[in-house]
């Protein structure tokens, strides 16, 4: 039903708690399979990946199924790489180092019910929560940011049904910040923001 998509680039440490929050989600059968969409990284994070159990996505234009994810491309290309060889009909897009309260099981699977039987192209985020790991003064400021532009952050993940993301071009391969752009492209109103949280 799900295939989660995760860009990395030498983020051997951060992407260990993603894919141990996932296991959940693997065991109940939402989460089909886990793509790593790899830049070039020089560390373990592929190692990490391969025993983990996830597919490495194939680089733009690749002609044979061995090739890394896009090693070296750009972010937008690679996630854009990635979601076009998903084996599942929705998207969850997560940054490494992203963990999901254990409630987003409970909310992702009837998100998805009731948008395959209404037909309709909606997105969702999860709701942002502050860091631990950052100085009181910098949450505070960040969670007024937040709460006065109202705009999703991709740290909060984005879940998509394929076909929408495909109408919508997907992630952009020039964009500066590829995963905000498509954010802001959908537009506030077109997403969902789920109660279960995420944080880094």
């Amino acid at each position: 039903m799900l295939t989660v998509i995760i860009p990395t680039l030498n983020c051997e440490r951060t992407l260990v708690p993603t894919l141990a929050m996932l296991v959940q989600g693997a065991m109940s059968g939402l989460v089909r399979e886990v793509v790593v969409a790899d830049g070039g990284s020089s560390d373990a994070t592929l190692e990490i990946a391969d025993h983990a159990g996830c597919t490495l996505a194939p680089s733009a234009g690749a002609t044979g199924g061995a090739e890394a994810a896009g090693a070296g491309a750009a972010l937008g290309v690679r996630l854009k790489a990635a979601a076009a060889a998903a084996r599942a009909p929705w998207l969850l897009f997560l940054r490494p180092g992203t963990v999901l309260e254990a409630t987003w099981l409970d909310e992702v699977a009837p998100f998805i019910d009731e948008a395959e039987r209404d037909s309709v192209r909606s997105a969702a985020v999860f709701t942002k929560q502050a860091s631990l790991r950052e100085p009181y003064p910098g949450v505070m400021l960040s969670l007024i940011a937040f709460v006065l532009s109202r705009r999703a952050h991709p740290d909060q993940g984005l879940l998509i049904g394929r076909a929408h993301y495909d109408e919508v071009g997907g992630h952009s391969a020039t964009a500066a910040d590829p995963e905000a752009e498509l954010l802001a492209r959908l537009g506030r109103r077109r997403i969902v923001v789920l109660r279960s949280a995420a944080r880094r």
